[in-house]
């Protein structure tokens, strides 16, 4: 396995794996499956995306996402790390988002933020072996088939100078 920038080529992979996610219902509030387009859309230039390749098959993805609007926040940006049905516990997510750290530092960005379903252990595990750490608990944010959930929210500082 190895990890690459994406590119809109990929759409259709990543839409792929993003599905299974949204299916599977452990990872994320939405319930709407992307299609290629709408993935492509996610390529702005500023917000690194990479993916882990086993072979010729794409096995993970991880991206970044605009955090807040405002300017004061223009350092931080959301990440999501998803993994194939078939390669998860395999390493594929931790290559994923070793890579898109490096990939966020790169393209300037200070810190990393995410939220996670509390029962999704192997997320919350990946994340703090990479650094992350639990800040708190947004109660009930969202609902996910009717019913609803809380989050853990999840940050990471990246190496950078910040008194510059």
């Amino acid at each position: 396995m190895h990890a690459r920038p994406a590119t809109v080529d990929d759409a259709a992979a990543i839409a792929r794996v993003y599905n299974e996610g949204i299916a599977d219902r452990v990872a994320t509030f939405e319930t709407r499956f992307r299609s290629p387009e709408d993935v492509r859309a996610w390529f702005d230039g500023a917000h690194p995306i990479v993916i882990v390749e086993e072979g010729d098959a794409v096995s993970a993805f991880a991206a970044t996402s605009a955090y807040r609007g405002r300017d004061c926040y223009a350092g931080i940006a959301d990440a999501s790390v998803y993994v194939a049905r078939a390669a998860r516990c395999c390493g594929a997510g931790r290559i994923a988002l070793a890579a898109l750290i490096e990939s966020a530092q790169q393209a300037g960005y200070w810190k990393l933020v995410s939220r996670i379903f509390p029962e999704n252990r192997a997320s919350r595990a990946l994340i703090r072996s990479l650094g992350f750490r639990e800040v708190g608990i947004y109660e009930k944010p969202g609902k996910l088939d009717g019913i609803w959930r809380d989050v853990v929210i999840v940050e990471r500082l990246i190496n950078v100078n910040l008194t510059a």
